[in-house]
């Protein structure tokens, strides 16, 4: 239990349906949706298309999503892909040829086909008990009257102004400014094309005027993109992968998303006994950041279209996580996983609802970084990804940029089971620290015995590509221990993720959500 005396917040409990997510304004929207008599389905994709009007620099109807799923009266869980791919016309190659070493993050050879719009009609025929037009009206509502900029949309906005350029700049800045807390945002192109999705389904997004506007755009700005190639997005179901840490099952989504990361890192992280050591001190935070380099190298060499991935089982081997395990040095930092692996291996939001018969939904929906590729279509201001970022130039690599092929992803969600039975849908925003985020909060469940708000609440670090950021919740003596490891030790401008969980607990659920985030947990 938290101290009552010190600023925090309580983990929300309910009976009848809960939601966690990043923005107030969207957890209420999914619950009223529940309450109209939608299940966590209906509920999950009303709030998440909310979510594109109430934090757009995240995510939008231009981006993709994940979805995994535990039907009623059921324990197994299904995996939803809703990723798109690259158009035909994106060649490895060419790009190489122009001189290229990596696919230009705001280029417009970072941007995919939009996949989330196709995954959230596929849902609510086969899952929802809402018409499609009944779910959207409230995304179509607030996307005509606006929604007031909330204090970390407003934040973000700031540090990503910079890469909106053309249409974007039009719809996502207020005369070329970033809006200010309380400034409202309105979107009614969007609201106009959620209206003709509402009334024709994938065909009022993927065809007709809609589509043009898209395609069109993306030629005008370079691109190779088609409407052949917008027409033949389709999501797809696959079956989830896990492991098991502490007598917890971490239930993941395939390739081409990095979930497998997290259980491997969790599978190294085995070898440690990271219970006996202080949950906030330079130990365990060295111990996890070395372990991250090495799972995270595992992810840049196999992750990839699930066509391509071809060694997920290695990745996913106890073997492969005890020889790995056993490269760790507890008095000092590796300056580089790579080379020591070699013989071993040869922005975002999420939400997550559960309903009155216990239907869960874990949902990660984005656009990749702050508003994506920077670019936006001139007619309805639909802003495009730029997942295309997630691909290699590498010739002969799994996830080598090539034409339809879906890149390497960092968006995760994540449910855990226990004795088979599932006891929470959960997900930790945040990029390439997503799998780091996952393992994380599963060892301060497990290990460490916080409560479930306790376990978001936990100050975080990561050891990527910026150095090892440490939050300012550490002390400056677990920063000057690290750096005396060999860490490259900073403070991120930003705090590190944001996180969102719902525990069920018999006949009660719980919900918790980061701090770090606008958000809340709603329940009735």
């Amino acid at each position: 239990m938290r101290d009552f005396h010190l600023p925090g917040r309580s983990a929300v409990y309910a009976v009848n349906g809960l939601c966690a997510t990043s923005h107030p304004i969207a957890a209420q929207v999914a619950v009223e949706t529940l309450k109209r008599g939608g299940n966590a389905v209906d509920a999950a994709i009303a709030g998440a298309l909310v979510l594109g009007i109430a934090e757009p620099q995240m995510t939008g109807i231009g981006g993709d999503c994940f979805v995994l799923v535990k039907p009623p009266g059921s324990e197994e869980i299904v995996a939803l892909n809703g990723s798109g791919r690259a158009p035909a016309g994106l060649d490895a190659a060419a790009l190489r040829a122009q001189g290229l070493a990596a696919v230009p993050l705001h280029g417009i050879e970072s941007v995919t086909l939009p996949g989330a719009v196709d995954a959230f009609c596929q849902l609510n025929a086969d899952y929802g008990l809402m018409s499609l037009a009944d779910t959207l009206a409230p995304a179509i509502r607030y996307a005509d009257e606006g929604v007031p900029v909330a204090p970390r949309v407003a934040f973000d906005w700031v540090e990503d102004m910079a890469v909106l350029k053309g249409a974007a700049l039009d719809f996502y800045s207020f005369n070329g400014k970033p809006p200010a807390t309380g400034q409202i945002f309105r979107a009614p192109g969007q609201a106009e094309v959620l209206r003709r999705i509402a009334a024709k389904g994938r065909a009022g997004f993927y065809e007709g005027e809609v589509a043009e506007d898209m395609v069109a755009s993306l030629r005008a700005l370079g691109g190779s993109h088609t409407l052949d190639d917008l027409a033949a997005t389709r999501c797809d179901y696959s079956t989830p992968v896990s492991g098991s840490y502490a007598g917890i099952e971490l239930v993941e989504h395939p390739p081409n998303g990095q979930g497998a990361t997290a259980i491997l890192l969790l599978n190294i992280l085995k070898h440690f006994n990271l219970a006996a050591m202080d949950p906030f001190g330079s130990q365990r935070a060295h111990i996890e950041a070395e372990a991250t380099k090495l799972a995270y190298d595992a992810r840049n060499r196999f992750i990839a279209d699930p066509g391509h991935t071809s060694r997920l089982d290695h990745m996913l081997s106890p073997d492969t996580a005890a020889k790995l395990a056993a490269l760790i040095d507890p008095s000092r930092a590796m300056p580089a996983a790579a080379p020591l692996t070699e013989a071993v291996h040869k922005d975002t939001i999420y939400i997550t609802v559960v309903d009155r018969d216990r239907m869960a939904v874990s949902l990660i929906y984005s656009i990749f970084h702050g508003f994506g590729s920077g670019f936006a279509s001139t007619r309805f201001g639909i802003n495009f990804q730029n997942r295309g970022a997630g691909f290699t130039l590498r010739e002969g690599h799994p996830n080598e940029a090539g034409g339809a092929k879906r890149p390497m992803h960092t968006i995760i969600p994540g449910i855990l089971r226990r004795n088979g039975q599932v006891i929470m849908p959960f997900g930790v925003m945040g990029g390439a620290y997503q799998p780091c985020g996952h393992a994380r909060f599963v060892s301060n469940l497990a290990d460490f015995g916080m409560d479930l708000q306790a376990a978001i609440d936990a100050p975080r670090c990561f050891s990527g590509a910026d150095g090892m950021e440490v939050e300012r919740g550490y002390s400056d003596t677990v920063r000057d221990e690290l750096s005396a490891l060999g860490h490259p030790v900073n403070i991120p401008d930003s705090p590190i993720g944001g996180a969102q969980a719902i525990r069920i607990d018999g006949d009660v659920l719980v919900g918790a959500s980061d701090p770090r985030k606008d958000g809340c947990a709603l329940g009735y």
